[in-house]
């Protein structure tokens, strides 16, 4: 009996959020203050380009990040493969609702490094949603997660 591959579902989709950084983030209040003698507006204009050079995909097997402007590129984290989801929020960037999204992975596209995803709209709920997929993700390829101590090894 062979298994027949199910299709893949985009589940969401998302940006950074510029608007909900100026007025959810002491950085984003300074800049608007900044704004006035017109340095702000550079900032706010940089930082608008760089959130729209980068869209996110939630599948339920995969994390695609689409980057780029002018040079483009897409890198694909499985969702088995993702160790731990943090999200970190002050309590201003609870107000506006976005929050900074950490992920570990032993997926080649983050190496040995953490995936940051800053300035998420609804971060909370992304984060958990993106724990359920990883869940079923591993349910479905029958994969378990194992921790080694690395100190107990010779």
């Amino acid at each position: 009996m062979t298994s027949v591959p199910t299709a893949e579902r985009e589940v969401d989709s998302f940006r950074s959020s510029t608007a909900r950084w100026l007025f959810g983030s002491l950085a984003g209040w300074g800049t608007l203050l900044l704004s006035a003698i017109g340095v702000g507006l550079v900032i706010i204009l940089v930082r608008w380009l760089r959130n729209m050079s980068s869209a996110y995909v939630i599948t339920d097997q995969r994390l695609i990040v689409r980057s780029g402007l002018l040079i483009k590129s897409i890198d694909e984290i499985e969702l088995y493969r993702i160790k731990d989801v943090r999200v970190v929020f002050s309590l201003i960037n609870q107000i506006t609702d976005i929050g900074t999204i950490t992920i570990t992975s032993t997926d080649r596209t983050t190496g040995d490094t953490e995936f940051v995803l800053r300035d998420v709209p609804a971060a909370r709920d992304r984060r958990e949603g993106l724990r359920k997929l990883i869940d079923r993700a591993r349910q479905r390829r029958g994969v378990r997660e194992l921790d080694v101590d690395r100190e107990g090894l010779l």
